[in-house]
């Protein structure tokens, strides 16, 4: 053989083993990589209105839906439950003429806590708040009985603690635009709620993105939310 085949040959072998080292060293770190301890990505940080636990009554009959009377109550959610004229006197409700409904954490001081009928129902009553306003008595139902029964959902209706209280993290701008029942760019929908009630949303897979139209008590709102942020309100029809 002759020197120079001899040392393309040689050539050749080195290149070899430098390709086998090579792969051998991309193989143990592939390996080291697969046995490392993954690393934990943090979720996002809760929001802090997840955080806010409202008190509960958890009533169960007449006596215990009581307790409604000691302390103020607001309503969670306005334009949505109707109220109607009380007579003390009879301990009725007037079901044949509604008032209005309860504005967007509107306080009210519940004076009591009765039973009345249900109209169009011979065996079941309903259970109303009655509180008073301008002078004059009212109630609104915050559930039913049938026989010893009682179904109560005023912990869903009512907060028994100032909401200023319960979202005391949130800005002044912001308490500023619910008192006046505005809804301004950069709101969540819970404060917008808070500011002018109930709505109704164009999607109900996307919570954070969506149109949700406002009746705002007879002045509908249109309001578009990105991120769970108000980024145009507009006058609905």
């Amino acid at each position: 053989m002759s020197p120079e085949s001899r040392k393309k040959i040689q050539l050749l072998l080195a290149a070899g083993i430098a390709i086998a080292a090579l792969r051998t060293g991309y193989i143990l770190y592939e390996r080291h990589e697969d046995n490392a301890t993954p690393v934990k990505k943090e979720a996002p940080p809760l929001k802090a209105d997840y955080y806010v636990t409202p008190m509960k009554l958890h009533s169960y009959d007449l006596k215990s839906a009581k307790d409604l009377t000691k302390q103020p109550v607001w309503v969670k959610e306005g334009y949505r439950y109707t109220y109607y004229p009380y007579n003390a006197a009879r301990h009725s409700s007037d079901f044949a003429h509604e008032v209005g409904t309860l504005g967007p954490i509107e306080r009210l001081e519940i004076k009591d806590v009765v039973t009345d009928i249900t109209p169009g129902a011979s065996d079941q009553k309903q259970v109303m708040a009655v509180f008073e306003k301008d002078g004059k008595s009212y109630s609104f139902p915050i559930g039913s009985v049938q026989g010893s029964d009682f179904r109560i959902y005023s912990d869903d209706m009512l907060f028994i603690q100032d909401p200023k209280d319960l979202y005391k993290h949130w800005s002044s701008e912001v308490w500023d635009a619910i008192d006046k029942h505005e809804v301004r760019p950069g709101m969540n929908q819970l404060q917008a709620s808070f500011a002018v009630g109930m709505g109704t949303p164009d999607n109900l897979h996307d919570a954070s993105n969506r149109t949700v139209n406002y009746p705002n008590g007879g002045k509908p709102l249109t309001v578009i939310f990105q991120n769970d942020k108000a980024v145009s309100v507009n006058q609905g029809s």
